[in-house]
């Protein structure tokens, strides 16, 4: 920052002559940017869909939240917000993402003079059915909410707000700490963001979860498998064209000690899964799809499988268990190389 100096005054004990980096406190002060500031929060259900509300004064959605108040922390202004939009009380504090809004952003009246934004994204959470009961609206401004699929964001919303959305919901995945933005889109993209993971809709799979090999003369739809690296973490596909992710199948690696998970009930088939040991990964087959290492609580997350993912998921760590194997901390998912991987 270039030093400051009184009005009129000249801070050199040498009577030097002052040069063009000094700038008076009020040369300073006007030198700077300003900017508006704002708070949102990302909430989902325990489907993995992001709570967008209705309001009266626009017509696409927007994420709960809203203009930071002078002297107000974005935090307090973020659980103010949830507290009179939604009538819940709660605190938020931990960041998804900060973006930076330009003061070009279309939409904006000349008159209102945007000079640009800084707005502050905060984890709502999982919300629960009760937790979804209790949100009362107040008489006027917010007009109704529903919980969107992610893909679905940007028919819904802004450009750049569906963009902001989806970029903090990746970094929730990612679990490494808040995504810096600008304009909606990350400065340092993680896997992720670069796959567009979330970009089309996620394939339900809401059968209930039965644990054990699929019984004799029952169809099989397909079969995937949870491959476990030493580390813990299991193998998953991205589809480099959609941005879906996928289970690879049971012949995607070397495995051992494979052995029969469950399976989910579908149509017209049940959806059987394995569990085994990944040891070495040969040269990617198909290069429509990338190959990530991942927890598999990031999984989950990446799926729409209803209630009985959490079935699953508890069958999945089992396994890992019974393999010997550790549980992996969250880190953002790993890309795996093209020409493959040995253990």
């Amino acid at each position: 920052m270039p030093q400051l100096t009184d009005q009129g005054a000249i801070d050199d004990e040498d009577d030097r002559e002052r040069t063009g980096t000094w700038m008076t406190p009020a040369e300073y002060g006007a030198s700077r940017a300003a900017v508006w500031t704002a708070a949102v929060v990302l909430v989902t259900d325990t489907r993995g869909r992001i709570l967008v509300q209705s309001v009266d004064y626009r017509a696409d959605r927007l994420l709960p939240g809203g203009a930071v108040d002078a002297g107000e922390a974005p935090s307090a202004a973020a659980a103010r917000e949830l507290r009179e939009e939604l009538g819940v009380d709660g605190r938020y504090p931990r960041g998804l993402a900060v973006d930076w809004i330009p003061a070009d952003t279309p939409g904006f009246p000349p008159e209102m003079r945007f000079p640009g934004e800084i707005l502050h994204v905060y984890d709502g959470g999982t919300w629960t059915p009760d937790r979804i009961e209790a949100v009362r609206l107040p008489a006027q401004e917010i007009t109704g909410i529903h919980f969107a699929e992610p893909a679905d964001l940007p028919a819904l919303m802004d450009p750049g707000d569906a963009r902001r959305a989806l970029s903090a919901l990746r970094a929730r995945v990612n679990g490494s700490g808040t995504a810096l933005l600008e304009d909606g889109r990350p400065t340092a993209p993680t896997a992720l963001d670069r796959l567009g993971v979330l970009r089309t809709r996620r394939i339900p799979q809401h059968g209930a979860w039965h644990p054990g090999p699929v019984p004799e003369g029952v169809p099989v739809q397909d079969v995937s498998a949870w491959l476990f690296a030493p580390d813990g973490r299991v193998l998953l596909l991205i589809s480099r064209a959609t941005g879906a992710a996928h289970l690879p199948p049971p012949t995607a690696g070397s495995t051992q000690d494979a052995v029969p998970l469950g399976y989910r009930q579908g149509e017209p088939g049940v959806h059987a899964r394995g569990a085994a040991r990944l040891t070495g990964l040969p040269p990617g087959a198909d290069p429509a799809y990338a190959r990530l290492l991942a927890t598999p609580e990031q999984v989950r997350e990446l799926s729409d499988w209803g209630r009985a993912g959490d079935d699953e998921l508890a069958a999945v760590h089992t396994a890992r268990t019974r393999l010997g194997l550790p549980a992996p901390t969250r880190t953002p998912p790993t890309e795996l190389p093209e020409e493959g991987t040995r253990r």
